[in-house]
């Protein structure tokens, strides 16, 4: 596992800026120490990254993108390849973006579909929203599951008649 060390710059966090140093093993945050102590320098590495006099802050996360989403006869223009990799070079390490059920079709189904376009085309980290667009009492059932996979929201529409739409019968 490659490891790489960010001395001398300043750590944002969310609640704190710190001069620290930060380890990264498999291209994960293993750990942060103040700059210059023994904790720190006791680190080795395979790289090492002078950060003095800049800023250390975590990649930002997307919680909105459309990546080959269908809609009105068109698609959305990135790619889970194209997007992610634009992604990428603005600093952001991760996405959410909307997986969409079919009328007719599970839920399952639509999101195993959005995970088949994004397996191995992702440049970065992702994850999804679920779009209701058959909401049924198994589609609502299925929720549950969808949560305990990761799936930490569910949308559905009423402003799109033909695309996707619920009414209040639903």
């Amino acid at each position: 596992m490659s490891r790489t060390v960010i001395h001398g710059g300043l750590v944002i966090t969310a609640s704190d800026e710190i001069h620290a140093d930060v380890l990264v093993e498999g291209g994960r945050i293993a750990a942060l120490a103040a700059h210059g102590t023994d904790a720190a320098e006791s680190w080795s590495a395979d790289r090492r990254i002078d950060a003095t006099g800049k800023y250390v802050i975590p990649g930002g996360v997307d919680g909105h993108t459309h990546m080959e989403m269908p809609f009105g006869g068109t698609y959305a223009a990135d790619t889970f390849e194209t997007g992610t990799r634009a992604a990428a070079w603005g600093g952001t390490t991760t996405i959410v973006d909307f997986a969409i059920q079919s009328v007719g079709r599970s839920l399952r189904e639509g999101l195993d579909a959005w995970y088949a376009k994004a397996d191995g085309n992702c440049a970065i980290d992702y994850a999804f929203h679920m779009i209701l667009a058959d909401v049924n009492p198994s589609s609502l059932k299925e929720m549950d599951h969808l949560v305990s996979e990761g799936v930490t929201s569910f949308k559905l529409f009423m402003a799109y008649p033909g695309v996707f739409y619920s009414d209040d019968g639903q």
